[in-house]
């Protein structure tokens, strides 16, 4: 068993960590504030092929494994949580592309989307469903050569920025094995977009509902098989997950690291912060926290590689410690901070108001909890 990363490997978080330092960490501020990702990032993402990790190279993709995304998706995330997150959706949705589309979907769609010439959006939550996802009722009904589309997906990271949508809808009976996924590109009438949300964190992420208003679509805009959508959005969803822990774990230790640093400057009580013994306890919690979630995540990307069998288990159980942990880890940097971490100046607020999502989306913690417990009972008998 070897717990050490090959030189490749190690190359690509030093890649993808150098890049998010010099090219998104100085101006995630004012992304923020902005509530934007500027477009002209997405060309200097793709040259370093981090536009479609998942995608094979014959499509113009990396060809990489899930384990190689976490990494890359920590490394970003020491830059900006938000960002990294945005791109992370954008890759499952190569992924589900890549896995599950025809050779025609597939020549059609991925070396745009690998180039980011066409950014994607991930389509599954509703008003009505969000965790009970199977109960999604937007719809599409059969006509002359292609679909017709009706209803709203909400939450949508990159609602009206986006230049494509992968959305799950109803072609058939309730339940999952009604469901199909459809790709809608902007611009298609009939579709249209919700305001954007004022959100907690995410902040330079555009989020809005997306809507279908006899929205008409091309039969070959349908992803694989009718009636596999669901299928399709699960699978999408156990790499998804790696890739928001990953995320996660990326923001909270840029928040250690940060904590760090400061503890050693500022003083208190006639020394450095970080001389107290409390408060040194309190640091290497969070380093033993930091550090078993990065063995665990990476542990259930190789799962997911291998295609093990319990792999879905496992990336539940990833996201749900992983995402537990960051947050209270950034939380805890906050306090450390005193009040000068509650100031958007030093940067712990955003990485805690970012990290708190995590817990929520790509299924909730509680979600995750049911998928563990559920497989756990299964073999009995």
């Amino acid at each position: 068993m070897d717990f050490a990363l090959t030189e490749e490997q190690s190359a690509i978080f030093d890649m993808a960590r150098d890049f998010g330092q010099d090219r998104i960490a100085p101006h995630a501020h004012a992304w923020e504030q902005d509530g934007t990702i500027p477009k002209d990032l997405w060309p200097d993402v793709a040259a370093l092929g981090l536009g479609g990790i998942f995608v094979s190279e014959d499509h113009g993709g990396s060809g990489l494994g899930r384990l190689d995304g976490t990494l890359i998706f920590e490394a970003l995330s020491m830059a900006c949580p938000s960002v990294a997150s945005f791109l992370s959706i954008h890759n499952m949705c190569g992924g589900m592309i890549q896995k599950f589309g025809s050779d025609a979907a597939r020549d059609r769609w991925l070396p745009q989307l690998a180039r980011m010439e066409v950014i994607f959006s991930y389509c599954l939550t509703e008003p009505g469903s969000g965790s009970d996802a199977a109960a999604l009722r937007s719809r599409a009904e059969r006509e002359g050569e292609g679909w017709l589309l009706n209803g709203t997906k909400a939450f949508i990271s990159g609602g009206g920025y986006s230049d494509a949508y992968l959305a799950m809808v109803r072609t058939g009976e309730d339940g999952p094995r009604g469901i199909s996924a459809v790709i809608v590109q902007d611009g298609t009438p009939g579709l249209s977009f919700g305001a954007p949300e004022d959100k907690m964190g995410w902040r330079s992420q555009p989020t809005a509902q997306v809507q279908f208003d006899d929205c008409r679509i091309p039969a070959d805009n349908l992803l694989g098989e009718e009636g596999r959508g669901f299928s399709y959005a699960m699978a999408g969803l156990d790499g998804g997950r790696l890739n928001i822990a990953a995320s996660a774990l990326g923001g909270a230790q840029a928040a250690l690291d940060r904590t760090i640093a400061y503890m050693s400057e500022r003083r208190a009580f006639g020394k450095s912060l970080d001389q107290f013994q409390a408060l040194q306890f309190r640091l290497a919690e969070m380093e033993t926290a930091l550090q078993s979630s990065r063995i665990f995540l990476r542990q259930a990307a190789w799962m997911l590689d291998q295609g093990a069998p319990d792999a879905t288990k496992f990336c539940a159980m990833a996201k749900l410690h992983v995402t537990d942990r960051a947050f209270e880890v950034a939380n805890q940097c906050l306090q450390l901070h005193g009040g000068y971490g509650y100031l958007a100046d030093y940067g712990i607020e955003k990485i805690v108001r970012d990290l708190r999502v995590h817990q929520i989306l790509e299924g909730t913690n509680e979600i995750m909890r049911l998928i563990i417990g559920r497989s756990m009972l299964a073999g009995r008998g």
